[in-house]
């Protein structure tokens, strides 16, 4: 079974996001919008894929129980049972797993307790 099949997105902390998110669009060029940049492309395989880009304030609970101001997000397969597999081996899983219409996500904690943030898009 595939795990990890790319990276979703990366997200950090910030005093001001606006603010940030202007400034990476001014000066490196990123397509910002109030959620960050979505950065859309296609896999050996020719199916569309996307990673997203995104500033929190730096008061955001989001990323508990990490103290870290970043958390990545990898794209995965077949999340549910990644995460029983995951469970198995010891791995501290962070939550419940949540499903909305651009897919499934659910939280691990790695050894140096880093948030990360596991996805299962819609096909």
């Amino acid at each position: 079974m595939k795990r990890v099949t790319g990276i979703g997105g990366l997200f950090f902390k910030t005093k001001d996001p606006v603010a940030m998110n202007a400034w990476y669009g001014k000066h490196l060029g990123l397509p910002v919008n109030e959620y960050g940049a979505t950065f859309q492309w296609k896999d050996e395989e020719g199916n569309d894929g996307m990673t997203q880009w995104s500033t929190f304030k730096e008061d955001t609970s989001y990323f508990a129980p990490s103290e870290k101001p970043f958390m990545f997000n990898y794209r995965v397969e077949n999340l549910e049972e990644l995460l029983k597999i995951l469970a198995s081996e010891g791995v501290t899983i962070v939550g419940e797993m949540q499903t909305y219409e651009y897919g499934k996500f659910g939280w691990i904690l790695d050894p140096e307790g880093n948030k990360i943030e596991l996805w299962e898009p819609t096909k």
